[in-house]
């Protein structure tokens, strides 16, 4: 796992931080990459992104009629994708309360029904905070936004149904570079965001997904 910084100056507690995520043991479902790291938001950094893909039902790619109704039965859909990014200072931050931040986004699609409840938000929250309690992962100073965005199709389009899009953008500061537990907890909440089971107990699953 490479990062931003020099490696062969970089703290100990840096080292230790990459150490523990390569040790994460992520669901076989979720699809984990590495990505360019965000190189001014501080001195040491890493990013990962991920993706929960539903493959394509078999069978021959259509060549003609309606392309996007045609393409639903052959196509990998995405379930839910995410970002986890890492920063580090080694002379802390007092907006962090501490010298690691960790910085994720979730996003999945939903279908309206589900997407318009009103207590969404809220729940998406829950998840997240009962997924670093679950795992044991311990923390401070979390804070985070979920914003529905409305996905409404015309024209050629106009089959498709209405869909909402969930995103949970949420940062924390862990309590130690011990971090396994707390990519674990991330992975767990992208795949609960793309309704797979088995869950936590006391999860809820997001029923009704990409309906077409």
């Amino acid at each position: 796992m490479s990062a931003i910084g020099d490696l062969s100056a970089a703290p100990a507690d840096f080292l230790t931080a990459l150490a523990a995520l390569r040790r994460a043991n992520c669901r076989n479902e979720l699809k984990l990459a590495e990505l360019p790291a965000p190189s001014r938001l501080a001195p040491y950094a890493v990013a990962l992104g991920a993706e929960v893909i539903q493959p394509a039902a078999a069978g021959p790619r259509p060549a003609h009629g309606p392309v996007i109704a045609a393409l639903r039965e052959t196509e990998d859909v995405e379930l839910a994708t995410g970002r986890f990014i890492l920063l580090h200072d080694p002379d802390g931050s007092a907006v962090w309360d501490g010298t690691f931040r960790i910085v994720t986004y979730i996003r999945a699609e939903l279908d309206a029904e589900m997407g318009n409840d009103a207590l969404l938000g809220s729940v998406a929250w829950t998840w997240l905070l009962d997924a670093l309690h679950d795992h044991g992962a311990r923390y401070r100073n979390a804070g985070g936004t979920a914003t529905r965005i409305l996905s409404e199709s015309f024209g050629s389009l106009s089959d498709n149904q209405d869909a909402i899009d969930i995103e949970l953008r949420a940062s924390w500061t862990p309590d130690s570079a011990d971090l396994q537990s707390h990519l674990e907890a991330w992975s767990d909440m992208v795949c609960t965001f793309a309704g797979l089971p088995p869950l936590p107990e006391g999860v809820t699953s997001l029923p009704n997904r990409r309906r077409n």
